[in-house]
């Protein structure tokens, strides 16, 4: 039985839309398209979130730095898309535990579900056969919901996120959803946009 959720314009003023429910396939799918999101700590019940504003990238508005733009041209570096799914959000779940982000091991399957069902993707930036970045998303009704990244050597986040904005401009993508703002995502050309605009885009 899928969950059903309340109207976004329901959510509290931090952005809280439901609470409970589960993690499947069809689930997550319902609560994408209707712009939330799964995001809760060990030994809370699933929260299910639409923040207002939200934090997007405008795929032109992307800031690729000369430095940035240096590395993505160096010969040494390889980016793949889908390569290795499982490695990517493993690294994700390690690198942010020093943060007190966890990916909790259900979410973990959950979206190892998604990227079997073809609606979770990947993207690796390979030095050699070592990764040293990534990030990971929902890919629905050309919005990328960007989920999480990871980096163990300098500007691998970046060059992922470089490769994932390409591919949506090859694809013709609307935007690529970060979810709350950051001062390192505005610095990249990140904007805050309303939820109504946000809702709009998906149902364009």
């Amino acid at each position: 039985m899928v969950v059903s959720f309340p109207e976004p314009t329901q959510a509290n003023e931090d952005g809280l839309l439901a609470v409970g429910g589960d993690l499947s396939v069809a689930t997550l799918l319902k609560a994408y398209a209707q712009g939330c999101f799964p995001w809760y700590s060990e030994g809370q019940p699933i929260l299910w979130w639409s923040p207002d504003p939200r934090m997007v990238f405008f795929l032109d508005d992307f800031y690729c730095s000369k430095r940035l733009s240096r590395r993505l041209k160096q010969q040494r570096y390889r980016f793949s898309w889908d390569e290795d799914f499982s490695q990517v959000i493993g690294q994700c779940k390690e690198v942010h535990k020093a943060d007190g982000i966890w990916l909790l091991p259900e979410m973990l399957v959950a979206y190892k579900a998604l990227h079997n069902e073809a609606y979770a993707h990947s993207v690796e930036v390979w030095e050699g056969e070592l990764l040293i970045g990534g990030l990971y998303g929902v890919l629905l009704n050309k919005m990328f919901f960007a989920e999480s990244m990871f980096s163990i050597k300098r500007d691998a986040s970046k060059m992922a996120l470089a490769m994932l904005v390409q591919r949506g401009k090859d694809e013709g993508w609307k935007c690529i959803d970060c979810q709350f703002y950051t001062e390192h995502l505005a610095s990249l050309g990140a904007k805050e946009i309303s939820r109504y605009e946000f809702l709009e885009l998906i149902n364009m």
